[in-house]
């Protein structure tokens, strides 16, 4: 459906200066259809604020597919998304980055895969890319080949590509899927300093924990449609919806 190698080599562009601030992100009467199968179903969303803002919904749902809609990587069916009142453009698309479950990395050193993100932005300077590795414990790393990196090591060194373009929306798709505790935390804690640094995060996760640890505000998203757009307290405490406080509890939903 959609090649995420390419992707990466085509969506990184230099982006010259500084312009207008593309929050918020809004969706309107958002629409996929593939085979005659309606997979996201009317979604009217803004994402108006920094934060972390945490998609959840059991397997199925469509998280990944709405979080694919709102940076482009595929068109709507129906429906438009704007990003600070604009369309979604290519120049706002070079001011987003996305990190996958399964890292996109290039068959280069560690170092060679902040270089080619870095010169892309015509910025080539060593100091940038050491610090950004130090900044995700891969400093003593540099020269390795990234294909031998672990699992949790990969998804940093994703990670710091992803913050090599200083993003300022920064989404993420279940980054910490099938890692240990530890790199879990690792890059949670990542995460939370991007995000409080100014970059707006908009994380998908299956995790209820990691959910209750990370989010702002909460998108509970069920059968395609979503249901609850609300602060994370209030949706972990009181939520509205069956499905919600079902999926909350631990039912299976179908």
């Amino acid at each position: 459906m959609f090649d995420t190698a390419l992707y990466f080599i085509g969506a990184l562009g230099a982006v010259s200066g500084r312009v207008a601030p593309i929050l918020p992100g809004e969706a309107h009467g958002l629409v996929l259809e593939v085979d005659g199968t309606r997979l996201i179903d009317g979604v009217d969303l803004r994402l108006a604020t920094p934060g972390v803002t945490v998609i959840m919904g059991p397997n199925g749902a469509g998280k990944s597919l709405l979080l694919r809609l709102l940076h482009g990587m595929m068109p709507p069916t129906e429906g438009r998304i704007t990003w600070g009142g604009a369309p979604l453009t290519d120049a706002v698309r070079a001011r987003q980055a996305m990190v996958f479950q399964r890292p996109v990395l290039l068959r280069r050193s560690v170092a060679a895969n902040i270089d080619f993100v870095l010169k892309l932005r015509g910025d080539a300077a060593a100091d940038r890319r050491d610090a950004l590795l130090d900044h995700v414990g891969l400093g003593d790393h540099a020269a390795q080949p990234a294909r031998l990196l672990s699992g949790g090591e990969q998804q940093r060194l994703a990670l710091a590509r992803a913050l090599a373009i200083e993003p300022e929306v920064l989404f993420l798709d279940e980054p910490t899927a099938s890692l240990d505790p530890a790199s879990m935390q690792r890059i949670e804690q990542i995460v939370g300093t991007a995000s409080l640094s100014g970059t707006k995060v908009v994380f998908v996760t299956h995790e209820r924990s990691q959910a209750r640890r990370l989010a702002d505000d909460v998108v509970f998203i069920h059968r395609g449609r979503v249901l609850e757009h609300t602060a994370a307290d209030r949706f972990f405490d009181r939520p509205e919806s069956d499905a919600a406080r079902d999926y909350l509890s631990g039912r299976i939903l179908l």
